[in-house]
């Protein structure tokens, strides 16, 4: 029989259980630690938890454009490299582009390639032209001026450079460490779901000052989960 809950429609546990489930995923246990402590079933708390990512995922996707100083990057999740095969694209792995405003939030997209009409047409989309974009020396990212980004700067990673006078990526790379590092423990994830956790990581990074607890019952209140 299903109990009155502003979080989930037609739910079968209470307010109070899902709380204690929210509280649980906001201080990063998994779907096994949360069905142990809060003593619900294991599908039933992977069932929750893939609604809070669905949402979570709307509200990244929901930020406004990027300004001020911006970094650029892409890197590579997944399988390990293959022997023999260097260098951007190579087989196995699933390609994510960023960009972070300095002090502030970061925004990640899966994409195909890292070509440059790939990588432009998000940044078109996502970055205030009278931004100041940080970016290494990645061709994809040749022309930026021309579309009107008069302020954009280079680090050569291919010349042993990691930071010059105008230009570091420190912001987008801290991310990254942070995204792999944190997406190592879901071993064997699926790829359909690799673009909620990932979010998520994205969500996490961008609010570690605030109350998480508060923001996702906010995101499940205003959108009730199914």
């Amino acid at each position: 029989m299903a109990t009155r809950n502003k979080y989930i429609h037609r739910s079968k546990i209470s307010e109070a259980k899902f709380r204690q489930l929210v509280r649980l995923f906001c201080v990063d246990l998994n779907a096994t630690q949360i069905a142990q402590v809060a003593g619900l079933n294991r599908n039933t708390v992977n069932r929750l938890l893939q609604g809070i990512r669905e949402r979570i995922a709307l509200a990244c996707e929901a930020e406004s454009p990027v300004s001020g100083e911006v970094e650029v990057d892409e890197s590579y999740f997944g399988a390990r490299r293959v022997r023999g095969l260097r260098g951007r694209g190579a087989r196995g792995k699933t390609i994510v582009f960023g960009l972070v405003k300095r002090q502030g939030r970061v925004y990640t997209e899966i994409v195909p390639d890292c070509s440059r009409a790939t990588l432009q047409g998000i940044i078109r989309g996502r970055v205030d032209p009278e931004s100041v974009i940080h970016s290494d020396g990645w061709r994809g990212y040749n022309g930026l001026v021309d579309l009107g980004y008069q302020k954009h700067y280079r680090v050569q990673h291919k010349e042993n450079e990691f930071a010059n006078k105008h230009c570091h990526i420190n912001g987008i790379e801290s991310f990254w460490a942070y995204a792999k590092t944190r997406l190592i423990r879901f071993r064997g994830m699926q790829k359909h779901t690799f673009y909620f956790h990932l979010k998520e990581c994205e969500f996490r990074f961008n609010h570690r000052h605030e109350d998480l607890y508060k923001i996702v019952l906010k995101m499940c209140r205003e959108n009730p989960l199914s």
